[in-house]
């Protein structure tokens, strides 16, 4: 784990703090106020839902900011709000790993479970790229990391929407979901531009584990190379494997080879380095959100941060 990590857990309880606080004005609790409450597992899925619920509803996000979603596992607290709350969404398709048991038994006690991956047209590992990803514990093979396809979050947004209206019909939920799905458009539209100034022959990837398959699809990329195999980072590559992509990247003359903010770059440096030519190690905003400031504190400005990071280091 990063050792900004320990900063990133005082942030996002301070998060959850707040959006409680906010809830109770004039005197009374959640429950008294008749806000809906949501828990998220990740801080990317704690944005989209809060920009759906508004504030109509208490948010609170299960894994911190800079965590790696593979491998965070709730505490006792956690797990009672889980059992506690009205509406629980994840991501699913085996991303929350370390998550697995306490939302199963929430939702086997009857708490509403919103998984929004198996419903936004996931994508097998390693679909239309170079990759050859087995997808390890992941299920069925599926590749979690939806939230890359802002067109996909735009379909998630509406599953948002229409299961906090089952629980409460009142809500203006359908209009916040427009609202955040125009957001999202533009955004692609922002990322699609962006794009096009890189020559098709150059759209080549080489990822830390295999993240960004629902961001090469939809944006013409191929993903040529992963330095963690099996589709999560919990997966240790062999000394033959790390050898295979050294060549790749020398072969390809690949200038960049992008890590993620919730891992060390340890390896992904070493590739660089044997490599031995002028190739840059580029952290991108994968598995979390940014901390405020960093520009990728949304998903959408995770997206377009992403995208500007990968188009400065590929040209």
């Amino acid at each position: 784990m990063r050792g900004r990590t320990r900063t990133a857990w005082r942030l996002a309880a301070g998060i959850t703090v707040i959006a409680t606080a906010a809830a109770a004005c004039g005197g009374s609790d959640g429950d008294a106020s008749g806000a809906v409450r949501i828990v998220a597992t990740t801080s990317v899925v704690g944005d989209l839902v809060a920009h759906v619920a508004g504030d109509a509803a208490t948010v609170e996000v299960l894994i911190p900011v800079g965590a790696d979603p593979h491998e965070f596992q709730a505490s006792s607290r956690q797990a009672a709000a889980v059992q506690e709350a009205d509406l629980v969404v994840a991501v699913g398709l085996g991303l929350e790993e370390g998550l697995s048991d306490v939302l199963d038994a929430a939702a086997g006690d009857g708490v509403t479970l919103l998984e929004i991956g198996p419903q936004v047209d996931p994508m097998p590992f390693g679909s239309g790229t170079g990759a050859t990803e087995s997808g390890g514990d992941h299920a069925d093979g599926l590749d979690p990391h939806v939230w890359l396809d802002p067109v996909r979050m735009e379909k998630a947004a509406r599953l948002v929407s229409d299961a906090l209206g089952a629980i409460d019909p009142s809500g203006d939920w359908d209009a916040r979901a427009d609202a955040y799905a125009d957001e999202l458009r533009a955004a692609d539209a922002e990322i699609a531009s962006l794009v096009a100034t890189i020559p098709p022959a150059a759209r080549v990837l080489v990822t830390n584990h295999d993240a960004l398959g629902y961001f090469a699809a939809r944006y013409g990329f191929d993903v040529i190379g992963v330095i963690v195999p099996g589709g999560s980072t919990l997966g240790s590559p062999s000394s033959a494997e790390l050898a295979a992509l050294v060549a790749v990247v020398r072969e390809r003359q690949v200038p960049a080879i992008f890590a993620e903010t919730i891992e060390p770059v340890t390896l992904a440096d070493a590739i660089a380095a044997e490599v031995g030519a002028q190739v840059k190690v580029v952290e991108l905003y994968t598995g979390s959100l940014g901390e405020p400031g960093s520009g990728a504190d949304t998903l959408v400005g995770l997206l377009l941060t992403d995208a500007r990071l990968i188009v400065d280091a590929l040209t």
